[in-house]
């Protein structure tokens, strides 16, 4: 965890305020001299072209938009898995998943309701589905190890409300959200929330506060009790770009928990050919997959990336 802090504040050290576009055009010719002013032409930011090819997409009868990133990561090396208390251990006190697997993210949201009565308040169901997969485990018919469904519907109000120190508040949304993995006892969990999340931006930063309220459930049939000491209240995530390049951490339940139960995720997209990106990430923590929100789990993964946040 120290080292993915270190790492961390490395990267954001380095970032540079974006620029504006200057460029000198020439104005009219008079009879004896050529007065040259500058013109200054701000640049669109990430969120700000997403927000409109977003929009774009709306205006069709049956659309597809992407919500969280979509990736592939055909190598993902998980140091842990092996000493998993959930699966069932071999003589040798382990268990029989490898330590290199396939991870895949699909994320997409479809408008319901778009700028209900001239506001700019829209309705989504958003979809969430990330899946781990032991791809490389032929000797156990290399079965999906786990994966997370995450349906929600929620609304939008999009804002561009300028703040202090340049900052501006994007857009807020709020809704309900289920997540669970599919599966029956004693390997099933799930939970039900609120979700909230507010965005604000600065150039091409962005900062995403995601508080949420889990609904409780009844005793005898919550099969995860203790998610949130794990999860906590809520996560942050601060998405940059810089040049063609993404630069992402999440950080959920690090100060709540006083960096003892909590997780951080780091991601990097990078262009490799046309509309084919590289996806490099690391985690460090609990709550990888909802089967080991107790677990503490390092993985590094490298792939490809068809969107990100920005």
């Amino acid at each position: 965890m120290r080292l993915l802090i270190s790492i961390t504040l490395f990267i954001f050290s380095s970032i540079i305020h974006a620029q504006q576009t200057v460029i000198e055009q020439p104005t009219i010719a008079e009879e004896e001299s050529t007065i040259e002013q500058p013109i200054i032409i701000e640049e669109e930011s990430a969120i700000d072209q997403r927000i409109q090819d977003e929009k774009k997409l709306q205006l069709l009868n049956f659309s597809l938009t992407p919500h969280k990133p979509n990736y592939l990561l055909p190598f993902v090396f998980n140091e842990k898995i092996s000493s998993y208390d959930v699966y069932p251990k071999n003589d040798n006190g382990k268990n029989n998943m490898q330590d290199l697997e396939v991870e895949f993210q699909i994320s997409f949201k479809v408008p319901v309701f778009v700028e209900i009565a001239d506001l700019p308040l829209s309705v989504f169901f958003g979809y969430t589905q990330v899946s781990f997969w032991q791809a490389y485990n032929t000797d156990n018919s290399s079965p999906f190890r786990e994966t997370n469904y995450e349906p929600e519907i929620f609304a939008t109000w999009q804002q561009d409300k300028e703040l202090m120190a340049s900052w501006s508040f994007k857009l807020a949304t709020f809704g309900f959200t289920h997540q669970s993995n599919g599966r029956t006892e004693p390997l099933s969990r799930s939970w039900n929330r609120l979700n909230a999340n507010m965005v604000f931006e600065k150039n091409n930063l962005i900062v995403g506060i995601n508080p949420w309220y889990r609904f409780s459930e009844a005793e005898s049939e919550d099969n995860n009790p203790d998610l949130l000491d794990f999860y906590g209240h809520g996560q942050i995530t601060i998405a940059y770009k810089i040049s063609d390049h993404t630069i992402s951490l999440m950080s959920r339940n690090n100060i709540e928990s006083g960096f003892s139960k909590g997780s951080t995720r780091i991601s990097w997209s990078f262009p490799i050919h046309n509309k084919v990106r590289g996806y490099f990430q690391i985690f460090s923590g609990y709550g990888n997959s909802l089967l080991e929100y107790n677990e503490y789990t390092n993985t590094i993964g490298l792939g490809i990336s068809l969107t990100d946040w920005l």
